[in-house]
Parts: structure tokens; sequence; C-alpha cells
């Protein structure tokens, strides 16, 4: 067995124009599948880990073996990370309404929903060179939180359940926005997948 990289859940121009075609194309095809590659090479001298789901791989990566853990760690995140990336996003109105157990809990917890919008803006804007910001929940203190983390760490790593993220590479954004992150951040809401994200936090919920 071996960690496959799945097809987008939508066209590669479902997202314009927040998100352009060529750059869905180069992220998912060519970034993506690299850290796919990456992640299976990694586990070439112990293939009995490919038994095991990317979740439970991440979750307690003190059971990789040390001489690749570096390497599981940073191409098991991206592959992990994207995966939940495309699912959270979509050009379809339907999945984008702002309802549910999610919403009563992000209104609750942050006082609204534009002042979530600004803490989660926020943590994408300053995070200094690349990463990721991240919408979670974390099952021990039984609440939401909004944070970023670099490169492709992932919060599973860290005992907390990823429920909405914003892929802050350059890659995901600069052939479109160029220089102009802020512009991205911005336009990404107007694509998120809310009705995914409410599945995610109910599932989390549970756990």
């Amino acid at each position: 067995m071996t960690f496959e990289l799945p097809k987008l859940p939508y066209k590669y121009d479902s997202l314009e124009p927040y998100i352009d075609e060529q750059t869905m194309k180069i992220h998912h095809d060519k970034h993506h599948q690299t850290y796919t590659d990456n992640f299976n090479k990694a586990f070439e001298k112990y293939p009995g880990f490919l038994k095991k789901s990317v979740e439970e791989i991440l979750i307690d990566l003190s059971k990789i073996p040390e001489e690749i853990r570096t390497a599981v760690k940073n191409n098991g995140g991206g592959y992990y990370n994207h995966l939940l990336f495309w699912q959270i996003l979509s050009g379809d109105k339907k999945n984008q309404k702002f309802e549910g157990k999610v919403a009563e809990a992000v209104e609750k917890q942050f006082d609204g929903f534009d002042n979530f919008k600004i803490l989660l803006s926020d943590a994408a804007m300053k995070r200094f060179g690349s990463g990721w910001a991240w919408l979670v929940y974390n099952p021990i203190l039984k609440k939401l939180e909004v944070y970023s983390t670099s490169n492709q760490d992932c919060p599973l790593s860290e005992g907390k359940i990823p429920l909405l993220l914003i892929d802050v590479w350059e890659h995901a954004f600069y052939l479109h926005y160029l220089n102009k992150k802020a512009d991205y951040v911005s336009a990404i809401w107007n694509v998120i997948n809310w009705k995914k994200v409410n599945e995610l936090y109910e599932k989390a919920l549970k756990s």
C-alpha cells in the first residue's frame, strides 16, 4: 500500500476568480504530488507504516524512527494539510453558508463571525515565511482555537483537530496575487466550504 493523491473534488477553475485555474493545477498536480511521493519514499525502509492512516502517523510522531521523522513530519504534513485544504474550499454557494453547530460555536466563542474572520486572517498574515493558519478544536479544553503553524507542521501532532485552514505558502497564491498576500487572504473567504467545516466540527465533538 502507498499513499495516493486523490483528484480535486471539483474542477480546477471552480474557485475562480478567487483562486485561478493555473494555480490550482500547479498546486495540486505538482506541489501536492511531490509531498505525496516524498511521504511514500520516507517509508522505504519501514513499509509497515504504510498500513496506517496519515492521521495515525501524524498524531504520534514519536513512534516514527528518528532517521525518517523529519521527512515524515514535513511530507506527511504536506500530504495531509493539502488533502484537508481542498475539502474546505468550494465554489458552490450551497456549501458556503455559514451555519450549523460550528457557526454557533464560532459566534459564541469569538464574539461574532467578523471578529473570528479578523483573528484567522491576522494569523495568516502574521505567519512569517511559509505555513498555515488554522481553526482547530481542542478536545482537552473542549473549545475552538485560532493560530498558525510553520512550514507543513500539523495540529494533529499537537493533539488538536483541524477544521479550517488557510495555506499561506507563496505557491498557493503568487501566480495570481504576486506579493499581495493580503488580497489572497481576503479573497479566500469567498470560497470556504462551511458545510464541510461543520461536518468536521460535529465529528470532532464526538472525539
